[in-house]
């Protein structure tokens, strides 16, 4: 399974997202510390999700680390994280 892929069913089975988009941005990152030639170690992360309603940015984002902390400790070196709850995405 592709690391994209574990990071996926990883976010789903715990978050629940209302939205999930998650880019692989390893190619901007070519010859940077952590970077590997294959790609998968630096992604954008973009996930809409009741869990984060009334907690804070940090909480979050360790939110979020805590569910994907097998991966941070081997391939991914990098996560840009955008956590939004529900009402505060506009549309």
């Amino acid at each position: 399974m592709l690391v994209r892929e574990q990071i996926e069913r990883k976010l789903i089975d715990g978050l629940a997202p209302e939205r999930l988009v998650i880019v692989d941005e390893s190619h901007r990152h070519a010859g940077h510390g952590g970077a590997h030639p294959e790609g998968e170690s630096h992604f954008a992360i973009e996930i809409v999700s009741a869990a984060f309603e009334g907690k804070s940015a940090v909480a979050r984002q360790r939110l979020v680390y805590g569910l994907l902390a097998e991966e941070l400790k081997g391939r991914v070196h990098a996560l840009s994280l955008s956590t939004r709850s529900p009402g505060e995405v506009q549309g």
